[in-house]
């Protein structure tokens, strides 16, 4: 993994559009892996202020992570939303390239298999976005997730429901339980990953998932398998890394 650091959470998003930028800028019609969430906000944002300044993402066909089951479409805080009015007004996206799991299909599963086909059929995803859940999931990949698997229905952990209640005005009862999301192994088959973790409540994740064993208890840890993974930190979130897995000029 290469660790970028910043010394907060506006630097560490211009620096992780800085990435983006860099490795899409030679295709002409990349496929983009999208994260909600609030960790990758800083990053759309600066990616934004690229695509103002030039950055043509026009002809990007783009993919969300995730979706909640049961969600309303036009729900302020469902991921279809979320997408439309941080994603693809900011960067400038094509509505009809953008793709997000059909969370309110009355067969679920059977909209997890169509996603992921969906996914093979573009060709598979040039470069995902990704965040970290303080429990070390990724996309919805709770812990206990193998890293074999595929886009699948799951059921929230607590742990996440009750982060997520502040998008939801502090109240966990109205957070649906359960998703649609990409499987570990589909995230692994992107051809580059960029994660960016910011704050204090993810540096325990963050050290884990750089640091410790791979294991489904902490489904970040799976990202050690791949050899294209940009993880982007700010000072609060590498705070619990070692030396060792610091930039050699951290410390300058």
């Amino acid at each position: 993994m290469r660790i970028l650091l910043s010394p907060d959470a506006t630097g560490a998003g211009v620096a992780a559009a800085a990435v983006i930028a860099s490795s899409l800028g030679d295709r002409p019609a990349p496929v983009l892996g999208v994260a909600t969430g609030s960790s990758p906000q800083p990053l759309y944002r600066a990616l934004a202020d690229r695509v103002q300044a030039g950055l043509d993402l026009a002809r990007a066909t783009a993919f969300a992570l995730d979706e909640y089951v049961g969600l309303p479409v036009d729900h302020p805080e469902s991921y279809h939303s979320v997408i439309a009015r941080e994603v693809i007004g900011p960067l400038g996206l094509d509505p009809s390239r953008v793709h997000v799991p059909e969370g309110v299909s009355a067969d679920p599963v059977a909209a997890a298999a169509r996603y992921e086909a969906l996914i093979a059929a573009a060709g598979g995803v040039d470069l995902q976005i990704l965040g970290i859940g303080a429990n070390g999931h990724i996309g919805f990949n709770e812990p206990g997730s193998v890293p074999d698997s595929r886009t699948r229905v799951v059921d929230l952990a607590p742990r996440t429901v009750a982060d997520n209640s502040r998008f939801f005005d502090g109240d966990a009862g109205l957070v649906p339980t359960r998703a649609l999301t990409q499987g570990i192994g589909t995230i692994l088959e992107s051809r580059e990953i960029v994660l960016i973790a910011w704050g204090e409540s993810k540096a325990d994740a963050v050290a884990r998932a750089v640091e410790g064993p791979q294991t489904a208890e902490l489904p970040a840890s799976f990202l050690q398998r791949h050899d294209r993974v940009t993880l982007v930190l700010d000072a609060a979130a590498a705070s619990r890394l070692s030396s060792a897995s610091l930039p050699v000029d951290a410390g300058r």
